[in-house]
């Protein structure tokens, strides 16, 4: 007696082992925490408080004061790069079946962002060169040359505000899925998409009114910052709850 076996719409993402998924959740849980500890300190601790210094020749003065700190910063910013495309390539990869033009366009907001970030980096350094070089500031002058690394940490802040465009762009395509697929709390996916409009306003007051976006950049960024936070303790805890499909088998 011969049995013939009909294999219909057999999917490489149905035949996987059911904690792939979830080993796979951890994964992008794991280099979003890489995200906050690499990316927050340089902006918050290095080159915020450098920036706040009155007058060019104490902003090179401070990025001399803490030259080293200042390099291990870049070297940070580029951990965090990195890890940020991890991010969305392991969540591409896990929720591409969920909406795939909506995962291509989290994707492509995501990869835009690093790109920004990464040539956004030579503004830092290019700070730190000016403003530590002794043979640039012999040969323009040491107020030309710390005129031009304030300059140049100054374009880092228009280069990060720019960035933040696309950080929120990325999270309304993440949000809308989680949500559609209720792979997390709800809660946290509509809180991602409210973050979208937090950061697209904090980078348009910035461009509009700086004096003003410093007192409502805490207000702006901290909605995207908790649905951040949320989500990768989530995917670290729980990892994702995805819907499942079936293969058929007809016998």
């Amino acid at each position: 007696m011969t049995t013939t076996l009909d294999v219909r719409a057999i999917d490489d993402r149905t035949t996987a082992p059911p904690h792939r998924p979830q080993r796979l959740a951890r994964l992008a849980g794991l280099l979003y925490l890489l995200v906050l500890v690499a990316g927050a300190p340089p902006e918050l601790l290095v080159r915020v408080p450098i920036a706040a210094e009155e007058g060019t020749s104490a902003i090179a003065a401070a990025i001399r004061d803490g030259a080293d700190l200042f390099r291990l910063a870049a070297l940070s910013d580029l951990v965090n790069i990195v890890a940020f495309l991890g991010v969305a390539l392991v969540l591409y990869g896990l929720l591409r079946s969920v909406h795939a033009g909506a995962a291509r366009a989290m994707l492509a907001f995501n990869a835009v962002s690093v790109a920004i970030m990464a040539l956004n980096t030579v503004n830092h350094l290019a700070a730190w060169w000016f403003a530590t070089n002794a043979d640039l500031a012999a040969s323009l002058g040491s107020e030309t040359a710390d005129g031009l690394a304030a300059t140049f940490l100054e374009l880092h802040g228009i280069g990060f505000s720019i960035a933040e465009v696309f950080f929120g762009l990325w999270l309304f395509p993440l949000g809308w899925m989680l949500w559609r697929t209720r792979a997390v709390p709800r809660p946290i996916a509509g809180l991602l998409m409210i973050g979208t409009v937090g950061y697209l306003a904090n980078s348009a007051a910035t461009f509009l009114s700086p004096d003003l976006s410093h007192a409502l950049t805490p207000l702006f960024t901290t909605p995207p910052a908790l649905a951040e936070i949320a989500l990768l303790l989530w995917l670290l805890v729980k990892g994702l709850a995805l819907p499942r499909t079936t293969t058929k088998v007809a016998a």
